[in-house]
């Protein structure tokens, strides 16, 4: 009942600048991941309410081309307005059951197959599970369950990701905690922008 958003809500997509441009002039759309180790399944990533993570990652992925399905020369954001519609949201315990129930039936799937279950991993000597096989592969599950019975398909997953150091001895919290949205229905996304400097000039609204 209180799945569907209720309002609009930005998001930030790191990339390079050249990608900015063209999806800004409506000559080009945002690509959907498809790789097997993305953490809330196959779609388009934003961050929520951050464009600051969202350059840090273009920055990691010039870094780290490899990395990057598009190599990035120019570290850039673009701003994205998005309603969630149909979402599978994480930060709601109802569906955590349901992430739960996606995780039973992979498990059932593999018990006569002959190949293993996917495993979450980090990358290197990060502690961070980076690498999130196994979560993609619950997520898409429930897609794919959903699409079998003829229900309403998610436009939409949401999650919190912990990542990183803490911030201080002792916290409950990371250098890279952070909410991310996963848009799987491109009429999720009602506009793009180019995100502002703040103007100091005035107080913050």
């Amino acid at each position: 009942m209180y799945s569907t958003g209720t309002g609009l809500i930005l998001g930030f997509h790191g990339c390079d600048k050249s990608v900015v441009e063209k999806v800004l002039n409506g000559h080009q759309s945002l690509k959907h991941s498809n790789n097997k180790y993305d953490w809330l399944g196959n779609g388009v990533y934003f961050w929520e309410n951050s464009p600051s993570r969202a350059m840090e990652y273009a920055r990691h992925l010039k870094k780290n081309p490899e990395r990057a399905n598009n190599p990035i020369k120019e570290p850039a954001v673009i701003g994205a307005v998005l309603k969630l519609g149909n979402c599978l949201d994480l930060l709601d315990y109802q569906n955590l059951k349901l992430l739960k129930f996606g995780y039973e039936i992979l498990t059932e799937s593999y018990k006569f197959s002959e190949f293993k279950m996917p495993v979450n991993k980090p990358i290197g000597n990060l502690n961070d599970l980076l690498l999130r096989d196994l979560d993609c592969a619950v997520i898409e599950t429930l897609h794919q369950v959903r699409k079998e019975n003829g229900l309403v398909p998610f436009d939409s997953v949401r999650g919190v990701f912990w990542e990183g150091q803490e911030i201080y001895p002792n916290a409950g919290f990371r250098e890279k905690d952070q909410i991310q949205i996963c848009i799987r229905n491109p009429n999720a996304v009602k506009g793009f922008f180019l995100p502002r400097d703040l103007n100091h000039h005035f107080s913050k609204v």
